[in-house]
């Protein structure tokens, strides 16, 4: 199992976990427990809770990689996923990417692409978890083994895209560095043809 989470673990130019401003933060949100549980739990709360969502906020302020995320305090639920993919790669925690399609605005289309994450806890295997930032319409959490993601799949169009993701879409970087403001950026959300 270790071989085929190893890519995980790594580091890259968006899950910049040696930059070390995301590793500083790592090793303090961890602090001096040794459970993964815990630390997993302090990563998601922060990120979830002190980043705010970009969406929800309005501000112009554009990130994409953990670094600027962490520098800036603001992202897309994108650019959100990518510093808590770091946080948690850089305890030593294997973490990736998913993806669900979802309605922009009812029950019906234009659809775009929602960011979440996937941690790898040696208790459970795999759990999904949804560091978007809640809201009065939103109330994601970490409770191992349940999930208790931002969003459930109930349109027509909207699904869970299969795979946990060592990087970043493409889609999803192109949106994030290209539409630099919030205005911008919501007419530019990312999405992929399911069929």
């Amino acid at each position: 199992m270790k071989n085929t989470l190893q890519q995980y673990l790594q580091n890259d130019e968006i899950i910049d976990w040696q930059h070390p401003k995301v590793l500083t933060k790592a090793k303090q949100l961890a602090g001096n427990s040794q459970s993964e549980i815990d630390i997993a739990r302090q990563c998601f709360s922060y990120v979830r809770d002190e980043i705010q969502h970009s969406g929800d906020s309005q501000r112009n302020e554009s990130s994409c990689s953990a670094s600027e995320v962490l520098h800036i305090g603001t992202g897309w639920c994108y650019a959100k996923s990518h510093l808590l993919a770091a946080l948690l790669r850089a305890n030593g925690l294997a973490a990736g990417l998913c993806y669900q399609r979802l309605t922009i605005d009812g029950d019906t289309g234009p659809h775009c692409l929602h960011g979440l994450n996937a941690v790898y806890l040696q208790q459970y295997g795999w759990y999904r978890i949804d560091a978007r930032g809640n809201k009065a319409t939103v109330n994601a959490a970490f409770t191992p083994p349940t999930e208790q993601l931002a969003f459930p799949i109930q349109h027509i169009g909207e699904a869970d895209i299969n795979g946990i993701f060592a990087e970043p879409l493409p889609v999803v970087v192109t949106a994030l560095r290209q539409h630099k403001r919030h205005q911008t950026m919501l007419c530019h959300l990312p999405d992929i043809e399911l069929w």
